[in-house]
């Protein structure tokens, strides 16, 4: 009975290469049915798969074909209706392979196939980051990861390498054995020459079966495999470069902050926070609310209090400030911060929110995003801000009208620049 091993790299996944060779040919028609997809759902459900549907029209391949050449006249047997020189008429628009009509003419079936979890989200955030990430010096405690550092006699069941042993064991036996086997080889030579003269029955052939009986003890006495042949894989912790970063999540949550205009705002962080946790290992989240005070609170109570007030924007700046200087230095932290209000702020508290901005925060920010929600008219905070733009460019600031905003404007904030 024949065995058959695969030994192929893919294992078993076997189709894994012939598929992401097949999403990078319908990268394109691929993004804008993520993109339609993302539409037409809410943002908590952004972690799941999505049917992708492909025109066949998109999977023609062009083929050359080797053609009949020449003159050629053929009779196809069984033809009742035609004879030479009739005119065949054209089928009618609409017939086609799908049995389906189609008012473009095409009956071809589309191509639908299941993009995975996270074959939807890598699509979803590709031309996405936080701008301007550097990689800053690293913290007290190195990241480090293990590596593989050769071989050792030493160590734990868990890291023994097999094949590794067992080649060790196969090296020793062939030393240990090698002088005893063509010792036993001359013998049995010497033996046989002296059975094939006559002299079986001699001293000398007696001491040769001895010695021949002694050597095979000895080869047989060689362990196959012994503790010295042991080997473990050996793993020493190699540091590595890691760039961290934290984000501010700061919300407006003041009593001109509605209802509709909170699940705006909410649904804004709901996507950043999901977007940092997918594309950063290491990223601190800082979650800050404020109407006349603000506070510093954990993502519960971020998205689900219900606590309003009046409205001084300034609070919320200071008290990033202060976290800012008591816990992340910038020569440690890349910090990025996101503040969502519909810009109605004391007409006397918007230049203090200007100075904060450009004299304390900016300088040791990487990039500050602003969104304004369903504010109909620029408020005083707006047009501050739009001074702070002007003169900084690590500010960047949106509007956002409705739902349907918020995704061209998350992507508008947070593209990734093209490299100079």
């Amino acid at each position: 009975m024949s065995q058959f091993v695969d030994r192929r790299l893919s294992g078993k996944n076997r189709s894994a290469v012939n598929r992401q060779r097949f999403l990078r040919r319908f990268q394109g028609q691929i993004r804008k049915a993520v993109s339609d997809a993302v539409s037409g759902r809410g943002v908590a459900d952004l972690e799941r798969g999505e049917k992708i549907s492909i025109p066949a029209r998109d999977l023609n391949e062009p083929v050359f074909r080797h053609g009949p050449g020449g003159r050629r006249s053929i009779v196809h047997a069984g033809n009742r209706e035609f004879v030479g020189g009739d005119r065949v008429e054209r089928p009618e628009s609409g017939e086609g392979w799908g049995g389906g009509a189609s008012p473009e003419g095409e009956g071809l079936d589309e191509f639908v196939f299941e993009l995975s979890e996270e074959e939807f989200m890598n699509y979803f955030f590709e031309d996405l980051a936080l701008p301007d990430l550097v990689k800053k010096q690293l913290s007290a405690v190195p990241e480090v990861k293990r590596v593989r550092a050769g071989y050792t006699s030493d160590g734990s069941p868990s890291s023994l390498h097999v094949v590794r042993s067992l080649k060790q064991a196969i090296g020793r036996r062939l030393a240990m054995a090698s002088g005893p086997q063509e010792a036993l080889r001359e013998a049995e030579a010497a033996l046989a020459e002296l059975e094939a003269q006559g002299l079986g029955a001699s001293p000398e052939a007696e001491a040769l079966r001895a010695e021949i009986e002694a050597l095979e003890a000895r080869i047989a006495a060689v362990p196959f495999l012994d503790t010295w042949d042991l080997r473990f894989a050996y793993r020493v912790n190699q540091p590595r470069p890691a760039s961290q970063a934290v984000m501010f999540c700061i919300m407006d949550v003041s009593g001109s902050m509605d209802e509709a205009r909170k699940d705006i705002a909410k649904r804004f962080f709901m996507l950043l926070y999901l977007f940092l946790t997918r594309s950063y290992e290491r990223i601190d989240l800082v979650f800050i609310r404020h109407h006349t005070v603000a506070k510093e609170v954990d993502e519960d109570d971020f998205f689900g209090s219900r606590e309003t007030g009046g409205t001084v924007v300034s609070s919320a700046l200071a008290l990033m400030d202060e976290i800012v200087r008591a816990r992340y230095p910038s020569a440690l932290w890349n910090i990025y911060a996101a503040q969502a209000s519909d810009g109605d702020n004391w007409e006397d508290d918007s230049p203090r929110c200007r100075d904060l901005l450009l004299n304390a925060i900016l300088p040791r920010v990487q990039h500050y995003a602003y969104v304004e929600i369903q504010a109909e008219h620029p408020q005083s905070l707006w047009r501050e801000y739009e001074y702070v733009k002007s003169v900084n460019p690590r500010f960047a600031m949106q509007r956002i009208l409705g739902l349907e905003d918020i995704y061209p404007v998350f992507r508008e904030l947070f593209r990734k620049k093209a490299a100079a």
